[in-house]
Order: structure tokens, then sequence, then C-alpha cells
């Protein structure tokens, strides 16, 4: 910040030489870009949150490790899981690598060299572990309830004839991912807070102008796309086993049919905030409603999506248990509505990065 300097003031009889040097010194101290935020002390409470995130990965770890060494424990006689060793391991040990990601993301998240990390190393394994434990967060306590309302009756982890798992593992699995996503997520906010909150001041009407043409085509394609998701899981959720593989349609549970219905609400989520960010709609809102929007719903239609279609492609058995090509089509669109909605949500943070430079 420049200041007045008096006539009077010692300053003011220096040589011109001195004052030259002095005025480009303030012209250069007046241009140059913000520094990085400091690291912001670490509380009681994130410390805490570190050490319970860390703790819910070990049990889901331990699991895993003990599948792939050979041991039976949690799987039943006659699992499809004890079919094929070798797909069993190759899978067992994508999901330790997976969450050993979770590790490495708390410790990134609450270290000090983690303000120094670069933006785009931290952003993309964050939104796309967002994506993958939202859906269990939101989902596993839902279809608890409802299986509390139905008596037990509703299959959990497979039909009788041939379980899946037993189900004190889904208790362990999915409870250790809640609590992931919550400790996690609280300690993302704390970084994102300390080092991007700039980036989402104010209101969606404030912002300076609408984005171009190809912005705006983008939103409407991931709108347009949407339908055909949204539409598909809303008439599953009702009771419709159209496009449903043999199985999946004779097992359709009350608590099939609440995955669906949350299935139908992510790729709403997304296109909600592509638009009003895009468009500038919903003016009175904070800018970082339709970037949270987004990046939930992004997160979820694209990850979840991606994830389901590699297990079709690489699934083992009778043509009874392989995906529709219904059901591939849709996880296919749920990877690019989730894709366009993550571009254009990047695209406004550089934007907003180099305006506020």
């Amino acid at each position: 910040m420049s200041r007045t300097l008096s006539p009077t003031s010692p300053a003011s009889h220096s040589s011109p030489a001195h004052a030259a040097s002095a005025s480009a010194s303030a012209s250069a101290s007046a241009t140059a870009t913000p520094e990085a935020p400091g690291p912001a002390p670490l509380g009681r409470t994130s410390r805490f949150l570190r050490l319970v995130a860390l703790a819910a990965c070990a049990p889901y770890l331990a699991l895993k490790a003990a599948w792939i060494s050979g041991s039976h424990l949690g799987i039943p006689d006659g699992s499809p899981l004890l079919d094929h060793r070798a797909l069993m391991v190759f899978a067992n040990g994508l999901t330790v690598l997976m969450d050993a990601a979770v590790i490495v993301l708390v410790l990134l998240l609450t270290r000090p060299w983690g303000l120094r990390t670069p933006a785009w190393l931290l952003a993309a394994p964050m939104w796309a572990a967002t994506g993958l434990l939202l859906p269990i967060m939101a989902g596993f306590p839902l279809t608890q309830l409802a299986g509390v309302f139905d008596g037990g009756d509703s299959a959990g982890g497979g039909g009788p004839e041939k379980p899946f798992l037993h189900d004190w593992v889904f208790g362990v699995v999915y409870l250790g991912f809640i609590v992931q996503g919550l400790t996690l997520g609280a300690l993302f906010v704390r970084y994102a807070r300390n080092r991007w909150s700039h980036l989402w001041r104010g209101r969606v009407g404030d912002l300076p102008h609408v984005p171009g043409r190809g912005a705006r085509a983008a939103a409407v394609t991931a709108a347009v796309l949407a339908l055909f998701p949204v539409t598909l899981h809303l008439l599953w959720a009702c009771g419709s086993t159209a496009g449903l593989s043999t199985s999946r349609a004779q097992d359709f549970t009350s608590e099939a049919r609440i995955l669906e219905a949350l299935s139908a609400l992510y790729p709403a989520l997304a296109v909600t905030g592509a638009l009003l960010l895009v468009f500038r709609w919903g003016r009175a809102l904070p800018v970082g409603v339709p970037l949270a929007l987004g990046w939930l719903g992004s997160g979820a239609v694209a990850c979840w999506g991606g994830w389901l279609l590699l297990g079709s492609l690489t699934a083992i058995g009778d043509a009874m248990n392989r995906p529709t090509g219904a059901m591939l089509l849709t996880y296919s669109v749920q990877m690019i509505i989730g894709a366009i909605v993550a571009v254009l949500g990047t695209r406004f943070l550089r934007q907003r990065a180099g305006s506020t430079a």
C-alpha cells in the first residue's frame, strides 16, 4: 500500500536517484502476487480428526490384507468371491491402494508441507475420495434404517443361496468408510479455507462476467445428458425392472430402491451446481454453494460411474449377473456428466485465481 509523504518529511529531501529507487520498489511491491498463506496452527480438534481418520482405515486394510494372503475371514462357504482367486487378489489390491491414498491425504491436509503441494495433486484425489465415499455415507445409514422397518428381510450382501459376505463385514467396512468421509471432509474444509477461501468469496450475482458460449454449452449438455440416468434411476427406485439384469431384477429390495433414488440425486446436484455457476442463477447465493454442489455431485456420478463400469467389465459369471446395455450406458453417461461439471468448476476456479492474484 502506498502512502502520501508530507512536504516536511525527511524522505521528501532525498536525492532524485534515491526517490526513483524508492518509487520503483513501491511499485513492485504493489503489483507483486500475494504470497501463499502460511500454515495455520493445527488445533486439538484437527489432531483428533487426523487420529480418528487414520484409525478408521486400519480395519479395512487389515481385512483386505487377510483376504489377499488367502484368509476366508468374513467370507462364507459358497461365496462367489472364492471362485476366482486371481480376480479377488487384483480387486483387493486395488482397493488397498485406494484406502492407503486416504492416509496420504490425511497427512497432506494436516502437515505444513501440504500447503506447498500443487493444487491439482491434492484436488484430484480428494475429489475422487469425495465421490466414492459420499454415496456410502448417504446410502448405508438409510438402507440400514429401511432394513429395520422391513424386519430385516432385505438382503444386505447377497441372496440366501449364494451369500456374498457375512453381515458383520459390511458393518465394519461401511462404518469405517463413513468415519473416513466425515473426518477427511472436515480436514479438507479446514485446509481449503486456509488456502483457497478467497476463490469463493461473495455471491453469485457479484461475479464479474457470465462465462462464454463454450462453458454455457457444456453446462447445458451435461444437463441434457443427466436426463437419461436420472430417469432410469427414478424408474428403478419406483420398482421398474426395465433395463436391469436378471439377477438384479430378482433381488430388487427396498434397500436397492433407496440407493437408486440417491443415484438419481447425484447427477441432479452436479448439473444444478454447473447451471447456477455458468448462468449466474440464484444471484443471492454464496459462490460456495454451486461450487459445493458441483464438487459433490460430479465426484459421485463420475467416480461411482467409473467404479461400476470397471466392475462390470471385469465381472466373471453367468449371463444373469452381467449388466445390461442400459446399465453400462448409464454408468458411461454418468462419467461424462461428472467430467464436464468437474472441468467447468476447475476452469472457474482457475479464472478466479487469476483475477485475484
